[in-house]
């Protein structure tokens, strides 16, 4: 059995789209890809499918990962091409690499994301990260299926600073100039802290409301360098395992 992992988008429009829906979708992508899938055993067998680090409905991504067993063995870039032209334009399939080493979601450390604030100034900005990030702690509500829960935004955040209004390279959602624009690194923690909680941190500690939502994309996601605070490539490992085992077969 062959396992791939795969590092895919949510752009445009398709932010929207529930996890749930991007699963249906995707299992209909292997389909007409006649992608040999391993299945489970049991009396309803599923294609053996693994999501990763899911970003939340409505946020865009760069940077989504899922894994999938196969039964038979397939070019991992020839796949990446008929999964990526199977399935509609904002879901693209960037990256398909072989797995060659374990635990894949414990590297999901960290996230990188950029938040555009549409209307609010740079200045208001400024002051309302200042707030947050003087105190220890800001307490923000969530309403999740067993009600709301309380939780603290601070502690998850490693950086949130006010950023340059460039477009970036796979940028979601409008023009930002004129609008103040955010880079928030949050490490992955239980609860989760996403960007709309810091963004209630931020209206908690500053009194900053946003006039319109704001436009949120996750850049990355992977591991944690502890020593620069950079939020590193998940599938490297797997790049590095594959390049020494083609090197060692080389040899051979």
């Amino acid at each position: 059995m062959q396992r791939i992992r795969l590092r895919h988008t949510k752009r445009g429009r398709l932010r929207f789209t529930s996890h749930r829906d991007f699963q249906r979708a995707f299992e209909r992508a292997l389909r007409r890809a006649e992608v040999p899938m391993a299945y489970s055993a049991g009396f309803t067998p599923h294609p053996k499918i693994s999501f990763a680090g899911a970003a939340p409905t409505g946020t865009a991504s760069e940077a989504e990962y899922l894994e999938i067993a196969l039964a038979e063995r397939r070019d991992p870039e020839a796949l990446r091409a008929l999964l990526d032209e199977s399935l509609p334009t904002g879901l693209d399939i960037l990256e398909a690499v072989e797995a060659h080493t374990p635990g894949f979601t414990d590297r999901l450390e960290a996230s990188v994301w950029r938040l555009v604030l549409p209307k609010v100034t740079r200045p208001e900005a400024e002051d309302a990260v200042r707030a947050f990030l003087a105190r220890p702690h800001v307490e923000v509500e969530r309403l999740t299926k067993n009600g709301v829960r309380a939780f603290d935004a601070r502690g998850a955040v490693l950086e949130l600073t006010v950023t340059e209004a460039e477009k970036e390279s796979g940028e979601n959602g409008p023009d930002p100039s004129g609008c103040a624009i955010l880079r928030l690194v949050v490490r992955h923690s239980t609860p989760a802290v996403r960007p709309d909680d810091v963004l209630s941190g931020l209206r908690a500690a500053a009194g900053l409301a946003l006039p319109v939502p704001a436009e949120v994309t996750r850049l990355a996601q992977g591991p944690l360098d502890t020593e620069t605070g950079e939020v590193t490539d998940p599938l490297a490992p797997d790049r590095e395992a594959a390049a020494q085992t083609a090197a060692a077969h080389g040899a051979g």
